[in-house]
């Protein structure tokens, strides 16, 4: 398998829950670098860097996230960036 960059956008009711926290965690686990933020329209955006299983791996332990509530899931490959670590922005 080889490294993917992703670009992903989290809808829903996902702000104010702890949902960055978990992704920083989560892809750290996982080993997939990037980074995650707010948004003003209350989504969340991500980028996340890895390999293509882990990155589905996030994808559905956030989609999964126990105090927040994912409606909607925006995804598209994007280049590589080569970071070495997953940040909260």
């Amino acid at each position: 398998m080889e490294k993917v960059r992703r670009h992903i956008i989290f809808y829903g009711y996902v702000q104010g829950v702890g949902f960055r926290w978990k992704a920083l965690h989560t892809a750290r686990r996982f080993g997939i670098s990037g980074w995650v933020r707010n948004l003003d329209d209350g989504s969340v955006e991500m980028e996340a860097e890895g390999l293509s299983g882990d990155i589905e791996d996030l994808i559905a332990a956030m989609e999964n996230h126990s105090w927040g509530s994912v409606e909607r899931i925006s995804s598209e490959d994007i280049p590589l960036h080569g970071d070495y670590e997953f940040e909260v922005r």
